[in-house]
């Protein structure tokens, strides 16, 4: 009788608790976490359109590739470098060492304010050499993508500054934790955009 029932019910006319239909496990993402993930999304769709444009303008004729500046090599590894030490500071935090996490910062830190200075260097040395942005699409496109990329890299160390406040008043390593996370998926994605920006330039 009850494999009769069992063929010939109708599923959809059955009435029961709605927590009976799943295991009961939820799926929990914080709201920094989700809204990090969007605007990385949203500045990833960015710096793709304006590689799109770049690799599309230079095949006009007023093109004129300017000389890359040297600085972009040593800024590039004091990016890297600083990238490492927040994964350092993420790695410090997830194991509880609090003095880790703070050297972790102050040296990613340092390392992000040098990696920014050495770019309005780089700046510098091609205004003085008659490199400005009026005068060639090639430059506008230079300063345009440097300078995004520093802004959002700025953003950044407006989150680094909290995080860093944070452990001077003496959070522990599980309160700054996801703080510290964040930051370091941040650079590592700045870091990713920037190496795609400076081989865009570099080999073309």
């Amino acid at each position: 009788m009850s494999i009769f029932r069992a063929l010939t019910e109708k599923p959809w006319l059955v009435q029961g608790p709605v927590y009976q239909l799943h295991s009961g496990r939820e799926f929990f993402l914080p709201r920094v976490v989700l809204g990090l993930r969007v605007f990385l999304a949203v500045v990833g769709v960015l710096f793709t359109l304006l590689v799109v444009a770049y690799a599309d303008r230079m095949s006009l004729a007023d093109w004129r590739p300017l000389p890359e500046p040297w600085l972009l090599w040593p800024n590039t590894a004091l990016l890297i470098l600083s990238s490492i030490a927040f994964q350092w500071a993420c790695v410090a935090a997830n194991r509880g060492r609090i003095e880790g996490v703070r050297s972790g910062l102050l040296a990613a830190g340092v390392l992000a304010f040098a990696f920014l200075a050495g770019q309005l260097l780089a700046w510098q040395q091609l205004a003085a050499s008659g490199y400005f942005a009026a005068t060639n699409p090639a430059n506008a496109f230079f300063y345009l993508l440097t300078a995004l990329h520093g802004l959002h890299l700025s953003g950044g160390l407006v989150a680094w500054a909290r995080t860093s406040a944070k452990v001077r008043r003496g959070f522990e390593a599980a309160e700054v934790r996801l703080s510290v996370e964040l930051c370091a998926v941040y650079w590592h994605f700045l870091l990713m955009i920037w190496l795609v920006v400076f081989g865009l330039l570099l080999f073309t």
